[in-house]
């Protein structure tokens, strides 16, 4: 089964300001040690309940708020999600028939269910790190041809 990616909108500006506030008592917390944390959380008229979070799941917290305050959006997804072949292509951003001829060349693996096709989005970060690496190589290439060519760019 494929991983749903909920559609993520940009905060608001007050989504942006509560992140902020939030970040810097969180940054507080997180220097005082690398101890799990309880949180208290409540609802405007609900009572409070201690909720117990590992620190590593704080630090994922304190991201997520950093890039809120940002203004950015977020997504969260586990590495071992499995995607679908739209899903894919457009973490990528390219096109879903471009996609599907890496992974028909096998240049990204991929598992069948039934007739679709379905990439782990670990195995497309990894495609993703290594067309990365292949571009900035050709674009040094290219430019030291052009420097020894005297070409300025």
């Amino acid at each position: 089964m494929a991983t749903q990616i909920h559609e993520t909108t940009t905060p608001t500006a007050a989504d942006s300001r509560l992140a902020r506030e939030s970040l810097t008592w969180i940054d507080q917390v997180l220097e005082a040690g690398p101890a799990d944390l309880c949180f208290r959380v409540q609802g405007n008229e609900q009572p409070g309940a201690e909720v117990r979070l590992p620190a590593s799941a704080v630090r994922l917290l304190k991201d997520i708020l950093k890039e809120m305050a940002r203004g950015h959006a977020v997504t969260f997804l586990p590495l071992q999600a499995e995607l679908t072949t739209q899903q894919a292509a457009d973490l990528l951003q390219v096109s879903r028939p471009y996609l599907v001829g890496l992974l028909e060349a096998g240049r990204i693996p991929f598992r069948r269910v039934g007739q679709h096709r379905r990439v782990r989005l670990d195995d497309l970060l990894a495609y993703r790190r290594e067309d990365d690496v292949a571009r900035r190589r050709v674009a040094d290439e290219l430019t030291a041809e052009a420097q020894e060519l005297g070409l300025d760019y």
